[in-house]
């Protein structure tokens, strides 16, 4: 059996600075690591989608450098995306990562530590995620933001009684845990925590049990590219027609997975950072050049990675080319932008991203279905970093 050879932190670190110290070079490489196959596969195509367009927008130089992306499937498996990136550094040499889904960017965490190398996440929504490295930015969002949001207001719009249908990984987790604390805080009651695995997800069963405990509320978090089958496996389990409300992050009611779900799932009250309904000329302008370059409707998750090219780029602009760690991550704290999801900023101390958060329900528009946004809560930080900060 052959084994490969175990990198070092040393290694890595050795690899990095020689990366990062010859700043007169004339490329700068980006090393992107996602879930283009596996179980997530929708994920990583709607992050390259954005991250193409982004580059095709602004063009492949910065600071008088040539961008050079290199990018890797992971194939949602974390021990891969660790290997890639040891790869990525050590053989590639690049100057820059960008990271996916939780438990790739917690694989990926130590390695951007000891290499010190800009890592930007793109994907997660795990609040720890940005803790795992000093080196690490998000612009995705994280499922805090969200659920927080919509627990407050499913306590003062009529929700008593909700069962959570969780799945089982992180993300999951966090979910329920700010959609429980807020809920319950503004007088709800959890009646069940039911917990779905993440590989081939079968919900109807726990939809089932959901139902007997007789809630008045559901509140569900599935990672995008599961809520199609999600919301086909609620309306056969009947729980439309008895009158149990569904409410959610985003990810519940995704733009990519909207146009093939059932005119059953309108109606829908979700909290997100994102609609392609967002209507704002930057916006626009965005639904309309991603269709024409990738084929789909941009989802949420589209905008970490174009967000996130823009985080690269202008901290580049910002060092004027420098690739240094510890610079390049300097000059991307406090960055503000008007973002097509609306005014977007990365928090200074957490390095977290700082965004609005849509109350939005699920409308007819042009023959489509949409989440249509009716409320907005401005500049939401995420909420576990705040409690830790005020504890």
């Amino acid at each position: 059996m052959l084994h490969r050879p175990v990198v070092t932190a040393a290694a890595v670190l050795a690899a990095s600075f020689a990366a990062n110290g010859a700043l007169a070079q004339d490329t700068i490489k980006i090393g992107i690591i996602q879930s283009l196959t596996g179980q997530l596969t929708a994920v990583g195509k709607q992050v390259m989608g954005g991250v193409n367009l982004y580059v095709q927008q602004k063009g492949g130089t910065v600071a008088g450098k040539k961008i050079e992306l290199i990018v890797k499937d992971d194939t949602t498996v974390p021990d891969v995306a660790k290997r890639l990136a040891q790869e990525l550094i050590v053989n590639d040499k690049v100057n820059i990562l960008a990271t996916g889904i939780t438990p790739a960017s917690f694989a990926i965490a130590p390695l951007a530590t000891q290499g010190k190398v800009p890592s930007v996440i793109m994907v997660s929504g795990t609040s720890s995620a940005t803790e795992r490295s000093p080196y690490m930015v998000r612009t995705s969002f994280t499922l805090g933001q969200q659920s927080g949001i919509i627990g407050e207001w499913a306590a003062k719009n009529g929700a008593k009684k909700v069962v959570i249908v969780q799945s089982d990984w992180a993300p999951g987790a966090e979910a329920t845990q700010v959609f429980t604390e807020s809920f319950t805080k503004a007088g709800g009651q959890i009646l069940e925590t039911l917990k779905v695995p993440l590989a081939n997800p079968d919900f109807s069963p726990f939809l089932q049990r959901a139902r007997d405990a007789n809630p008045d509320t559901l509140f569900v978090f599935v990672p995008a590219g599961q809520a199609g089958l999600f919301a086909k496996q609620f309306v056969e389990r009947g729980l439309d027609k008895a009158g149990i409300k569904l409410i959610g992050p985003g990810d519940i009611t995704d733009d990519d997975d909207l146009p093939r779900m059932n005119e059953s799932i309108l109606g829908t009250v979700t909290a997100g950072n994102y609609s392609a309904y967002h209507d704002t000329p930057t916006n626009k302008a965005y639904v309309a050049e991603f269709k024409k370059l990738n084929g789909m409707r941009p989802n949420f998750i589209s905008l970490g990675g174009y967000d996130g090219m823009h985080v690269i780029y202008e901290a580049l602009k910002k060092t004027n080319g420098n690739t240094d760690g510890d610079a390049l991550i300097s000059a991307m704290k406090g960055l503000q932008w008007e973002s097509p999801r609306g005014p977007i900023s990365i928090d200074p101390e957490t390095r977290d991203i700082v965004q609005n958060i849509y109350i939005r329900k699920v409308e007819k528009r042009d023959g489509e279905l949409y989440n249509v946004e009716f409320a907005t809560f401005d500049a939401v930080k995420d909420p576990i970093k705040a409690a830790k900060k005020t504890n």
